[in-house]
């Protein structure tokens, strides 16, 4: 490989909110979404070299910012996107509470499937509007969408949007062009707008292929916005990045409208640089990523298999993001996440933030090197493996 995902990069006092807040040094955290990989070097340099420039007062997007987003599409996602439908923030949250805030009013519900991204929930919550549950089908270790709930939850007269996640966070599953297209035609047909946060579309492997929801007709294209951004994929989160594409003009006219309110239409200097250099030169890096960390993946998975056989891992078609079945424990995710704490100082995410639906269910983050992995693996043997038990 060119680039080395082995290296151990020391993020403890850098400010980290994955290493630091945990203020014991023997904690591994594999719980946040985000990675511990070095991002590509051109990267570095093009925010190294902004920086060296010395002021860093306000900064306009130029058109190179607007041609990487729409060249990136076109050819990651053979999606042709328009540069003036494009809207930049300062990440996703911030873009959905937006689009939320210009498109609802007080007690409209907005369905989201479960189990679900956390801050969902607290970005309907915090707009004043009512989350509606469209449960995700489990069975044998698989999940897919009960299109006949979304039918009667868009049908409710008070659900004005639909927030869609895909690739989903914390399944992993990639949707099928054939899944998206169901559920556009239901909130069609019973005038539900869809929001699509869409920003793990680029971690997606081998045999899977992430398609943009508003790309698959123009009626769709119409009736959603796509929310996304290089963070993820370039591990930029602290860069603070984000943007918002819709060919809808009265709804990004909306939306625009509500960033300048609340001043989110203003992105920093690195920023821009970050997100040019990543659309133009970080390919080779990204594909190197991908096979590091399915790499992972399959370590994780045959770990388990040999050790913890009794818990189940889910496939991993997107993200970095593994979900596990843990039921057979009949503990609470609560309990498990914090016995994994307390007792082998190891943190991940407990199922229960996710939804009710995600009871049961712990998220590892396999986003770090491999030997930080197997100690973290080797720390779950010790209180669940087969052979400590």
């Amino acid at each position: 490989m060119k680039f080395n995902f082995d290296e151990i990069v020391n993020r403890r006092g850098s400010n980290s909110i994955k290493w630091d807040i945990a203020k014991d040094d023997e904690v591994l955290p594999l719980w946040t979404a985000d990675m511990d990989f070095r991002s590509h070097p051109a990267i570095v340099d093009a925010i190294i070299k902004r920086a060296k420039h010395g002021v860093f007062g306000y900064t306009k997007v130029p058109e190179a910012f607007y041609d990487a987003v729409v060249n990136w599409f076109q050819r990651r996602h053979n999606f042709s996107i328009q540069s003036d439908h494009i809207l930049f923030t300062k990440g996703i949250i911030p873009a959905i509470s937006t689009a939320i805030q210009a498109l609802t009013n007080n007690d409209d519900k907005i369905i989201i499937q479960t189990p679900g991204y956390d801050s969902f929930f607290t970005s309907i919550s915090n707009n004043g509007c009512i989350v509606s549950t469209n449960e995700l089908i489990y069975k044998n270790g698989f999940y897919k969408i009960d299109f006949d709930d979304l039918e009667k939850k868009a049908a409710d007269p008070k659900a004005k949007l639909m927030l869609l996640c895909s690739p989903h966070n914390p399944i992993g599953r990639v949707w099928k062009r054939e899944e998206l297209q169901k559920i556009g035609e239901i909130c069609m047909r019973n005038d539900v707008f869809v929001i699509s946060d869409e920003i793990h579309c680029d971690i997606v492997y081998q045999g899977h292929t992430h398609i943009p929801f508003a790309s698959i007709s123009d009626e769709f294209m119409q009736n959603s916005v796509t929310l996304t951004s290089p963070s993820k994929t370039f591990n930029l989160s602290g860069i603070q990045v984000a943007y918002i594409i819709t060919a809808n003009k009265d709804v990004r006219q909306k939306i625009e409208k509500t960033l300048k309110t609340y001043r989110l239409h203003y992105i920093n200097t690195f920023a821009i640089e970050a997100l040019i250099t990543a659309y133009n030169e970080g390919e080779d890096w990204l594909e190197e990523l991908k096979e590091y960390l399915y790499e992972n993946y399959n370590t994780l998975l045959n770990f388990f298999k040999q050790y913890l056989p009794h818990l189940k891992v889910l496939p991993l078609e997107a993200t970095y993001l593994v979900w596990i079945d843990c039921s057979v424990l009949k503990q609470t995710s609560k309990v498990i996440a914090k016995t994994l704490f307390d007792k082998e100082k190891l943190w991940i995410f407990k199922g229960d933030v996710f939804g009710a639906a995600g009871e049961g269910f712990i998220r590892i983050n396999i986003a770090t090197q491999r030997e930080i992995l197997m100690r973290a693996l080797d720390r779950i043997r010790n209180l669940y493996g087969v052979d400590h038990v």
